[in-house]
């Protein structure tokens, strides 16, 4: 297809600055000093723009059907104000800088998902395979910090994460506007969309899923070396749950033609739920560990291509923009967030099984949610 590489190209940059971000963050506001509840916070910020940012941008785009001029735009700004953690690193300076600087990349990615989507158009089953680009970014750069944290400060990550966020603004360059615009002939408004009881129980069980995820992304790499695993070991331990969904990419056409696309998503949330127990209750073995990693296979690659598949069924071209925002602040905005706040509140308290247990629980609820609600499709 047109614009393979180019499209290829961006997610690998933005999911290799994530692969530096998720894992490495936490242990990096760590060194600084701070303790579990500052973590919390300051992780939750990223993700509570997430709520709010995408939405605003969604809009925007959809009605001056500038999605690539926002994405560049976004990102720019992105590096713009994350080089302000240069200047200061106390918890004041951070909370402004990670608010701005995450009001902005979060913007980015719902659009260009948008984008992407369009310039598919008839063949949405190659999706799979560009987004699999972004996880090999993702273990491109979590197995390589992994290995150089070894031997150089941790402190120098927010210059690694300027580096990568620059790259993705310039990725963004190679993507003509004029190629992204398709015509919808749909009359269906977006409110009527999103009232259908299988796209509640959809945003309802994403919200949930992603919650379920906040002692994951916030405590993983420090509970892991809490245990003894050493930072190269983490690294490849996060780069090995990669590996995993982009085997789910690479499948993912074939199960759509085999399965439910409900019964897929069901799946994908009821191992999670096991994944989140076998963490939270055999960190000391490392075999169940590595099964655990291999879990998100389920967790993100197979939950995340449902998620997608369903709302392209769903949303029109002219609608794709808003739906994508709105995915991405209900779920990673507002799921992840609640989840980061409520799991570094608890975390010093209860202790990681508890944390991964309430995890559990409520994957098992958006279960239910997804049984009861969601298309039998």
């Amino acid at each position: 297809m047109n614009y393979y590489w180019q499209l290829s190209a961006f997610y690998l940059f933005y999911f290799a600055s994530l692969g530096a971000l998720v894992p490495y963050w936490g242990l990096y506001l760590h060194t600084l000093g701070f303790d579990a509840n500052a973590i919390g916070e300051l992780m939750a910020i990223i993700m509570v723009t997430k709520m709010v940012a995408p939405n605003i941008w969604g809009w925007i785009a959809d009605y001056t059907g500038k999605h690539i001029f926002l994405v560049r735009f976004s990102s720019i700004l992105a590096v713009i104000f994350f080089a302000g953690i240069l200047i200061d690193q106390s918890y004041t300076w951070l909370v402004i800088i990670l608010f701005l600087f995450s009001f902005f990349w979060n913007a980015a990615l719902p659009q260009f998902e948008a984008v992407t989507f369009n310039l598919l158009g008839k063949q949405p089953h190659q999706y799979g395979m560009i987004r699999m680009w972004g996880s090999v970014g993702f273990i491109i750069t979590v197995a390589l910090f992994g290995w150089l944290f070894q031997y150089v400060s941790i402190t120098l990550l927010p210059i690694f994460l300027i580096g990568l966020f620059t790259c993705i603004w310039l990725t963004s360059l190679l993507i003509p506007e004029r190629a992204t615009t398709n015509p919808s002939t749909s009359t269906e408004s977006f409110y009527q969309i999103i009232t259908r009881p299988t796209i509640i129980a959809l945003f309802i069980s994403c919200f949930l899923m992603q919650f379920s995820h906040g002692p994951y992304y916030t405590f993983y790499s420090i509970y892991l070396e809490n245990n003894g695993y050493s930072r190269s070991v983490i690294g490849l331990l996060w780069a090995l749950g990669v590996v995993a969904e982009i085997g789910v990419f690479l499948v993912i056409q074939k199960l759509f033609t085999r399965f439910a696309i409900n019964n897929l998503f069901i799946l994908s949330l009821a191992l999670t739920a096991l994944r989140w127990l076998l963490i939270g209750y055999y960190v000391e073995s490392v075999t169940i560990i590595i099964f655990s990693q291999l879990l998100n296979a389920a967790s993100f690659g197979l939950y995340h291509s449902v998620a997608m598949q369903i709302i392209r069924q769903n949303f029109s071209d002219k609608h794709q923009g808003k739906a994508q925002a709105l995915y991405g602040s209900v779920s990673f905005g507002a799921g992840g967030a609640i989840g980061s706040l409520i799991s570094g509140y608890t975390w010093e308290i209860y202790g990681a099984s508890v944390n991964y247990l309430w995890a559990a629980l409520i994957c098992i609820i958006a279960v239910l949610i997804s049984w009861k609600w969601m298309d039998k499709t």
